[in-house]
């Protein structure tokens, strides 16, 4: 195989290229080959063909360094014809400033030329200007008008432009010599504005935009022109408002007279500007009458106003379109908007009283007034303090004067008040009259509901000894907690955007945790009240259920119950109270609630069982009774209140453990903590503790 530059060619592949140049040698193939393999021979052919590649090498680079000499020779040829473009290009820049200078040159004497032209034509024309007004200023002098241009209604452009000027000129004569002359061009002048005008609306009629234009041009240098942009627009008017809806109106009429103001006026923007200025606006007089209606009305005619604003910059209103708009929305609402808060707190105040009173009527309830001063204020802190009921006790019937409809009805007020401040009210004043808006709410809902709510509910608790109570106040805590969910809720969606990046928030938030703790410090003490309530119930079950011979029976050997009717009793009141009060509270006051109902529980129960002697079958009722009262503790779910009375379970085994075991009992891991004398009391309950036996045992 002949070595040729073509066999190098892309892509190459050095082993394809072995590979082939073995198979084609003869004996260099594989051994499955028709002929067997030579390896002399192919190594013979190999040196052979690297001499060939040698040979195509040279030739090759001889052939480089030829083109390489080429390439040389036509580039020094190419830069020499390079330096002889730039010296003939300097050449015709150089005949081309020398020509820029001459028509300079030209130039400046064609302007010198000129100058001197006008300087004597201009004087010329004024002359021959002044001389033609003179002429029709004799006409006017001599009372009759000759000229044809005062004649002929189709020169009306021609006169207007002269008796404008002679109306200029009068101005400036005295009017004792020439008033006869000054009456009568001010009696063409506005004659030739009234044909003028006319003219305009019947072309506007007919919808001749170019008449149009060319009247409105003349009539640019009358002081008639404001009155016939009154009159293009109170056409434009006609008929264009006769939906209900007066602001969609007014952008389609903005829309379909856009495009002809532009062609017709040369101001378009200033007749824009004053066609929607003249848009009939009526924000109806119901403030004395209607405030609600009144504040709906403010609220809806100024958000679509704005809205129409928005649609508005579309059109061609000035350069500063919104500066614009935003002045004449000033302009229209602001002896509204300036005593709008005023009228909003009233509403709100009245609206809010009557809610409130409206739900006590319903009751059948006369709202009883609550104390202040000094005096109230200490038995406030007396009863905070000792939980004593100060004053008479009232009967509310398991009514808790909280009404979630009153509640959501107060929220929706204070909501539209809180969307009607924020939208009608200025900037700098939002944050002030969000938190007087949020005051109101504070007082109604908050001090004048829920807070007289649970004075009313402290006032109905029952003394702790009382029989047969109705411990409502939980339910009091259950509906309070819920409307103060709703209460936070709208703080936080309503309130809050408003007063955010404003001092206003610190005021806020402090008089919302202000008005949070008094109601909790209520809340905490009628729920204290309520639990010894529940202590003083389950005293008086104990009390009158549970017999000395319960624990001390005459018949040893013939017990048959599991535990007392006393400790039966106690769990099923216990049961239900635990589930009120899962039913009334959330989060973790379930279990602070539950915690402390529990331990006084334990307290009760512990107290009790100190107060009989118990025999051996007695100290296994005991123990089975504990053990009930632990079951029933397991409902609390709080591992406190579960380990106290797996304790008391352990101490009462040592009512009937073997006076030998004592010992090893109380030395237990539930027991070995215990205060020794705890221990030596409770054995002292055993029947049998005043033999001599079970004292020396127990020491």
């Amino acid at each position: 195989m002949a070595a040729t530059a073509q066999l190098f060619e892309e892509p190459f592949d050095a082993d394809e290229y072995i590979e082939r140049l073995a198979w084609r040698t003869p004996g260099g193939g594989s051994k499955g080959g028709a002929e067997a393999f030579d390896p002399k021979r192919l190594l013979e052919e190999f040196k052979n063909h690297i001499e060939e590649l040698k040979q195509l090498d040279e030739r090759i680079q001889r052939r480089v360094e030829k083109l390489e000499q080429q390439c040389n020779r036509e580039a020094k040829e190419f830069a020499r014809k390079v330096q002889d473009l730039q010296r003939s290009n300097q050449v015709a820049f150089q005949h081309f400033q020398e020509l820029d200078e001459h028509i300079s040159y030209v130039a400046t004497k064609v302007c010198h030329l000129g100058d001197q032209l006008e300087g004597v034509n201009t004087p010329r024309q004024r002359a021959v200007e002044a001389q033609r007004i003179m002429t029709y200023f004799n006409e006017f002098l001599d009372g009759e008008l000759r000229s044809d241009v005062f004649n002929n209604p189709d020169k009306i452009k021609e006169a207007a432009d002269i008796i404008q000027k002679l109306h200029l000129i009068a101005q400036e004569l005295p009017f004792d010599r020439f008033s006869d002359v000054k009456a009568k061009i001010a009696s063409k002048y506005h004659d030739l504005e009234r044909q003028l005008i006319q003219e305009f609306t019947a072309a506007q009629r007919r919808g001749d935009i170019k008449r149009m234009q060319e009247v409105a041009a003349v009539l640019l240098h009358f002081k008639g022109y404001a009155h016939c942009v009154d009159v293009y627009i109170k056409q434009c008017q006609e008929g264009a408002y006769g939906r209900s809806d007066v602001f969609e109106d007014t952008a389609l009429l903005c829309q379909r007279v856009n495009k002809q103001v532009g062609e017709v006026f040369c101001s378009p923007e200033t007749v824009m500007a004053k066609l929607i200025q003249k848009r009939p606006v009526n924000l109806g007089e119901t403030r004395r009458s209607d405030s609600e209606q009144y504040l709906k009305n403010l609220f809806d005619l100024y958000t679509r106003t704005t809205t129409l604003a928005t649609k508005l910059t579309e059109f061609n209103l000035g350069s500063d379109k919104h500066t614009f708009l935003s002045k004449l929305i000033k302009n229209i609402f602001s002896s509204y908007l300036e005593s709008y808060i005023d009228v909003e707190r009233e509403h709100l105040r009245a609206r809010s009283a009557m809610i409130l009173q409206r739900y006590y009527d319903s009751k059948n309830h006369q709202k009883r007034p609550l104390g202040t001063g000094s005096i109230q204020e200490l038995k406030e802190r007396i009863r905070q303090r000792t939980n004593l009921p100060l004053g008479p006790s009232i009967d509310t019937h398991g009514e808790t004067f909280l009404s979630q409809e009153v509640v959501v009805n107060l929220l929706q007020e204070t909501r539209h008040a809180f969307e009607r401040c924020h939208r009608l009210s200025d900037p700098s004043d939002l944050p002030k009259n969000a938190f007087s808006i949020f005051l109101l709410l504070v007082e109604h809902l908050c001090v004048d509901h829920i807070d007289y709510a649970l004075e009313i509910g402290l006032s109905a608790i029952p003394s702790p000894d009382a029989k047969n109570a109705n411990l409502y106040f939980l339910d009091v805590v259950q509906q309070a907690n819920t409307i103060f969910h709703l209460f936070d809720k709208q703080f936080n969606d309503h309130l809050m955007p408003l007063i955010s990046s404003s001092p206003k928030l610190t005021e806020c938030l402090h008089k919302k945790k202000e008005v949070i703790e008094q109601m909790e410090v209520k809340l905490d003490t009628g729920i204290d009240r309520t639990l010894n309530c529940m202590i003083g119930q389950m005293k008086h079950i104990l009390s009158t259920e549970q017999k000395k011979t319960d624990f001390k029976p005459e018949d040893e050997n013939n017990v048959m119950i599991q535990y007392t009717n006393a400790c039966s009793k106690v769990c099923a009141y216990v049961s239900k109270q635990v589930e009120r009060v899962r039913k009334s509270m959330d989060g973790k006051n379930v279990d602070t609630v539950l915690t402390e109902l529990g331990v006084r529980f334990h307290r009760l129960i512990h107290e009790h069982l100190q107060q009989f002697s118990y025999s051996s079958m007695g100290g296994m009722l005991a123990i089975c009774d504990v053990a009930e009262y632990r079951r029933c503790a397991k409902d609390f779910r709080v591992p406190l209140v579960l380990q106290l009375f797996d304790t008391l379970h352990a101490l009462c085994n040592l009512l009937v453990v073997a006076p030998d075991n004592l010992k090893q009992v109380c030395s237990g891991e539930q027991l070995t903590n215990l205060d020794r004398n705890l221990l030596h009391a409770f054995v002292q309950l055993r029947a049998d503790y005043r033999s001599s036996r079970l004292g020396r045992h127990f020491s």
